[in-house]
């Protein structure tokens, strides 16, 4: 495991992520189930492109995801009282096959956390549900398989409302057919490139 520490979100991190499969996207590879997503082959084209050309992709932000930005911090800050758990803050993390994630924080030496801000009735809607979002099932694992670590805590925060934390185990069934998919994407990503670069 090899981490790469630049600042989420600046120009090094982004080209640091450049053609590297991250777990915010293991769901364009792989479902819920375990199964090949459909959208893989167009993620896996975006990738090639980004290895071939160099350039960073154009990320657009929406006033939501803008939002969760800001309030991140404090979200890290609540957590941190409430668990009384110390979170580090890293930037890239890539294993030996070359797949990546972005973790929002890991704690000690087993456990991790992803932090979502959502707008009010997106969180509410976490509250009463009280389990991981089935949007989130495949970065979280992804998270676990790509760190080797025992546990990662998911946290949906909003400033006026009680706050969700839950924490997640490893699925090893599902971490080994990412492992699986992701292996076949990083191959077929390298020998297109290969390909399709300019001679």
């Amino acid at each position: 495991m090899q981490i790469i520490n630049v600042e989420q979100g600046s120009e090094e991190w982004l080209r640091a992520r450049l053609g590297v499969p991250t777990a915010s996207c293991y769901a364009k590879l792989i479902t819920t189930q375990g199964k090949p997503s459909k959208q893989a082959e167009s993620y896996i084209n975006e990738l090639i492109g980004q290895r071939i050309t160099g350039e960073i992709p154009e990320t657009y932000k929406s006033e939501a995801m803008e939002r969760g930005n800001e309030l991140e911090p404090q979200a890290r800050a609540y957590y941190e009282l409430v668990t009384d758990n110390d979170v580090e803050e890293v930037g890239l993390i890539l294993n030996d096959i070359g797949a990546g994630c972005s973790p929002d924080g890991l704690i000690g030496d087993d456990g991790g956390l992803e932090i979502k801000c959502p707008k009010l009735s997106t969180h509410i809607g976490y509250l009463r549900a009280g389990k991981l979002p089935t949007a989130y099932v495949q970065q979280v694992q992804g998270c676990l398989y790509i760190t080797g670590r025992k546990w990662w805590d998911f946290m949906s925060f909003h400033p006026d409302v009680e706050n969700l934390i839950i924490r997640i185990e490893r699925d090893e069934i599902f971490i080994e057919a990412l492992h699986e998919i992701l292996q076949k994407t990083i191959k077929t990503i390298n020998l297109e490139t290969e390909n399709w670069r300019k001679k």
